[in-house]
């Protein structure tokens, strides 16, 4: 069953797929932090592709006020597909995360094929429910190769239990180095990544990190994660010393529309 996301359309220049690019594949060196200088208030400062950060009027992460939401009834549950292939841990200096040497699998929305390309970890959390700011924020980025747009499913954790899929990688993290390193990880299952979805969130943003590139679909998932805080600990201690707490401030809406799913009230 397909997704019917809010209607909007999506157009992308060369520069902008280049500079998302950029923020997402490329393991370059570090052109901002989180603290200082060079933190998320001067980031559209720092560079001239950074300005989106700066001057955009749809950007990323947001405080999703419930009693602002549109429930939408032309959304449907969300169509996803994960396979456990062979995934590399890396360590961006900002962001610890997961990428894939292989297929791993898809999201559809609208009829439109969003391959899964990475996931990778916010401390604490970067969006907000009624101002709540949980323990930690999952981003599951997906690309669409019809027209290289973005999808990104999130997905936030309180902390509590052991995350099972942290617990998959909790060894590769203690060898994981410095900025720009990596560990190959084998086979992951990412099966649990499947569970049904009976409540979301979804709304049109930006790249949370420079060069904060508009037009991203976001989906923001209702159902709260656990994480211990032997895990926090664990994704946090490979990061920059300026980038311990990498969450960007919520961003004004600007007038958009937050579309809500709940299957038990379809």
């Amino acid at each position: 069953m397909l997704l019917m996301a809010p209607q909007f359309s999506i157009v992308f220049s060369l520069s902008l797929l280049l500079g998302i690019a950029s923020a997402i594949d490329v393991f370059g060196g570090m052109e901002f932090s989180y603290l200082g200088r060079d933190g998320p208030d001067r980031w559209g400062m720092l560079e001239p592709k950074f300005a989106p950060c700066s001057i955009g009027k749809r950007q990323s992460p947001i405080n999703i006020q419930r009693n602002q939401t549109v429930h939408n009834k032309l959304l449907k549950p969300l169509t996803r597909n994960y396979n456990s292939v062979n995934a590399t841990l890396f360590n961006k200096g900002y962001s610890v995360g997961v990428r894939f040497e292989e297929y791993p699998g898809d999201l559809w929305i609208n009829g439109k094929n969003y391959t899964l390309k990475q996931f990778h970890w916010h401390l604490p959390a970067e969006h907000q429910i009624e101002g709540q700011q949980f323990a930690a924020e999952l981003h599951l980025v997906h690309q669409a190769a019809v027209d290289g747009s973005f999808a990104v499913i999130a997905a936030f954790y309180q902390e509590s239990n052991a995350d099972p899929l942290i617990c998959r990688i909790i060894e590769g993290l203690k060898h994981l180095g410095g900025e720009n390193t990596t560990v190959p990880l084998g086979i992951l299952n990412i099966n649990e990544l499947n569970r049904r979805s009976r409540k979301y969130y979804t709304y049109v943003g930006s790249l949370t990190t420079p060069p904060c590139s508009e037009n991203v679909i976001w989906i923001i998932l209702g159902k709260v994660m656990s994480i211990s805080k032997e895990q926090i600990i664990a994704l946090d201690i490979p990061l920059n010393s300026d980038c311990k707490k990498n969450a960007r401030p919520c961003q004004p809406l600007n007038g958009r529309e937050v579309d809500m799913y709940d299957e038990l009230s379809c």
